[in-house]
């Protein structure tokens, strides 16, 4: 990073004692309920663009688009068999209003060799947050949907973490679930499975409504106008239940410190900042932003989800051996590693973009613990955050894009090939998943 101008060396410079970071973040877990279509919603949008506007981003807009808003009613669980007793347990959002009754069935981690394995028909199905070591991570929507279409007429979802900590996460991707689905305690979680052998039944009841929403994303640029650009965003909703400091708190603040920087660089294209809404509720911001731009206008995707919560930055390149390479090289130029992750996943902002085959970048950090941690609970509180990690990888995202930017503007950064990426979905075991899911491409076949 020699050819770095004395002016943007001295902007890096300021951002390690920079408290705007810090500010940002205290406004938005503030706010509370960042839901997407609620009121919160619409506040912490405005908190972003005034933010990123700070930053020096220029001509920044709302983007509205319609969405499915999920709003949360009364959840009961209550164990009928063998004793009688209530659990506490958090609707999933797209769950319907239903009531259902049956027998606990345990399915371990969810999987679905797993489902397939036991006799969820009629049943309500318990299925733990996280999978097997060694393989990749199973998500939420494909253990829910498939335990579904296997005939399980509700599901439980248990934490692996401990602490009281129900966990939430949507079902569909912008679309009411087909049953009701609650998550539970590990603590719960741990009585259910003990209920299961005991020829346990329990009786799911949630009161939720779907109806037409509006949320909206929050656009600006830095850089010069080009005819490609880049994209960099990061998601600023989160879910009721908690703050959402984690997520993706840090992530859309890692955000606005890169753009601050960015916006003092010379950079060879231009970069498209986008605050993105409804990520949570089935990445309904980035569908519609993908549905806006001509993808061959767009050279690479940088989408910060999950960085900014720990000391390690990873970057998830999605079969991109170009983008990898930049990654790598920043990290080893800047002396802070970043460790690459080439599999594909579809359950962040990227997605619409690597369908289509942009070359992207997800970022995020690791803190050595399988799963979401504190993200999705009560607890993705503020207190979470280490502000100096946010300035950390604000900088080091800063400098992947500009990378990024020169990489793409010499022709260096190639697009993705449909086949190949397919054929990653498939090594990596997600299309049975991705298809109950309802998310596996028509074109993939």
């Amino acid at each position: 990073m020699d050819d770095l101008s004395p002016a943007v060396r001295e902007a890096f410079a300021r951002t390690w004692v920079d408290d705007r970071p810090w500010a940002f973040l205290t406004d938005l877990t503030a706010i509370g309920d960042r839901m997407a279509g609620g009121p919160g919603d619409r506040r912490a949008s405005t908190l972003v663009a005034d933010a990123l506007t700070d930053a020096g981003v220029e001509r920044v807009e709302f983007d509205p688009f319609e969405m499915a808003r999920w709003t949360r009613g009364d959840t009961a669980l209550d164990l009928t068999a063998p004793d009688e007793r209530r659990f506490e347990a958090v609707a999933l959002p797209y769950a319907p209003p239903a009531t259902v009754s049956g027998p606990l069935v345990d399915v371990g981690y969810g999987t679905p060799s797993e489902i397939d394995a036991a006799d969820v028909d009629g049943a309500l199905a318990v299925a733990s947050t996280t999978t097997p070591a060694g393989g990749r991570f199973v998500h939420r929507m494909e253990k829910f949907n498939y335990a579904i279409d296997a005939g399980a007429v509700g599901f439980v979802f248990v934490n692996h973490v401990p602490g009281q900590l129900p966990p939430t996460g949507a079902l569909r991707y912008d679309e009411e679930a087909a049953a009701p689905a609650v998550g539970v305690s590990a603590e719960t979680g741990s009585w259910l499975t003990d209920y299961a052998t005991r020829g346990g039944e329990a009786t799911l009841a949630v009161d939720a409504e779907t109806t037409p929403g509006e949320s909206r994303n929050v656009e600006g640029r830095v850089g010069p106008d080009t005819d490609r650009e880049l994209i960099l965003c990061a998601h600023f909703d989160a879910h009721d239940i908690a703050e959402g400091a984690l997520d993706n708190g840090c992530g859309i603040a890692v955000v606005v410190t890169a753009a601050r920087l960015l916006s003092e660089m010379d950079l060879d294209l231009g970069v498209r900042v986008v605050g993105v809404g409804a990520e949570e509720l089935g990445l309904t911001g980035s569908e519609h932003l993908a549905d806006r731009l001509d993808f061959d206008r767009v050279a690479a995707v940088v989408n910060v989800d999950g960085a900014g919560r720990f000391r390690d930055l990873v970057a998830h390149s999605h079969t991109s051996e170009a983008t990898a390479e930049v990654a790598t090289r920043v990290g080893n130029e800047t002396r802070h590693p970043v460790e690459i992750e080439p599999e594909p996943h579809p359950f962040s902002d990227q997605w619409p973009f690597v369908r289509a085959g942009v070359p992207a970048l997800q970022l995020r950090s690791e803190s050595g613990e399988r799963g979401r941690g504190w993200g999705h609970t009560h607890a993705d509180t503020r207190d979470k955050v280490d502000d100096r990690n946010v300035r950390e990888h604000g900088m080091l995202t800063a400098l992947i894009v500009r990378e990024l930017a020169a990489a793409a503007a010499d022709g260096e950064i190639p697009r993705l090939d449909d086949d190949e990426l397919a054929a990653a979905f498939r090594d990596a075991d997600f299309e049975t998943g991705m298809k109950a899911a309802g998310i596996w491409p028509d074109g993939w076949e």
